[in-house]
C-alpha cells in the first residue's frame, strides 16, 4: 500500500542527502517521481546536500496545490511513481492535506523530510500536521551533535554567534554563515535551554572570571 512517510531530524542530519539517495535509488529501478522543494538553500527550484549533490525541482511555493499539480501531470499523459518533498516543514498545513490525498486518491508513494521544531523549540505547522497524518515517522539515524559533543536534539538561530530567539519562524539560512550573518546550529536540549552556542562556550572559556582557583590558594584560605 502506498505510505506518507516523514522523515525528520535536526539540521546538519542528512534529510536531504537521503531524499536524494531515495531518488537514485528508484530511478535507478527504472520509476520516475516528482521533486519538490520549498526555500532550498541552494536556490529556487533546487533540492541540495550539504555534500554538495544537488538536483532540480518543483518549488512548492506559497498557495501551490499538490494535488492539483500532480493530477494536472498524469492527465497530460505524464508519468509519476513518487513524490518527494523536501524542505517539508516549511509546507502550509493545508499542503500537507494535499500530500496526504495523493497517497490515498492517486496512490503514489510520498517521501517528506524536514525538521520538527523551530528555532524556539516549537513545532512548525508543515511538521505538526505531518506527524498527525504520515502513516510512518522516521527519525534519521545519523545523529548531528552539539558542540559538546552530545546528541543535538534542538536548532538554534544566532547571529554574530550568539542565540536568539525572536524572529519570523522562517529565515533561510545555514549552519556555515560568516559569524555576523544569521546562521543556525544544532545543540543539545541542555546548551539551548541556557542558550551556549560554541561560540559563547569558547567566550567564557577564555574569560578570566572563570579560571580555577590553585590548591595551595584554597588550602591557605582553609588553615
Amino acid at each position: 500500500m502506498p505510505e506518507l512517510v516523514f522523515f525528520s531530524g535536526t539540521m546538519d542530519c542528512g534529510k536531504s542527502t537521503l531524499a536524494l539517495q531515495i531518488e537514485h535509488n528508484r530511478s535507478a529501478r527504472g520509476l520516475q517521481g516528482m521533486i519538490f522543494t520549498r526555500d532550498d538553500r541552494a536556490g529556487e527550484g533546487k533540492l541540495s546536500s550539504r555534500l554538495g549533490l544537488v538536483t532540480d525541482a518543483v518549488e512548492a511555493a506559497e498557495g501551490f496545490d499538490f494535488y492539483a499539480y500532480l493530477v494536472a501531470h498524469l492527465s497530460k499523459g505524464g508519468r509519476c511513481d513518487y513524490v518527494i518533498a523536501d524542505e517539508a516543514q516549511f509546507l502550509a498545513p493545508e499542503q500537507i492535506d494535499q500530500l496526504a490525498r495523493v497517497v490515498d486518491d492517486l496512490d503514489l508513494d510520498v517521501f517528506a523530510f524536514g525538521i520538527t521544531t523551530d528555532f524556539r523549540s516549537k513545532l512548525f505547522p508543515g511538521s505538526q500536521r505531518l506527524v498527525e497524518l504520515a502513516d510512518r515517522v522516521e527519525v534519521l539515524q545519523v545523529e548531528a551533535l552539539c558542540w559538546c559533543g552530545a546528541r543535538a536534539t534542538h536548532n538554534a538561530r544566532t547571529v554574530g554567534g550568539i542565540m536568539v530567539l525572536e524572529g519570523a519562524q522562517v529565515v533561510v539560512g545555514d549552519v556555515d554563515q560568516s559569524p555576523d550573518e544569521i546562521g543556525y546550529e544544532v545543540l543539545c536540549r541542555r546548551h539551548h535551554r541556557r542558550r551556549m552556542t560554541a561560540a559563547t562556550a569558547r567566550a567564557a572559556a577564555l574569560s578570566p572570571d572563570v579560571l580555577p582557583v590553585e590548591v595551595s590558594e584554597r588550602s591557605s584560605v582553609r588553615s
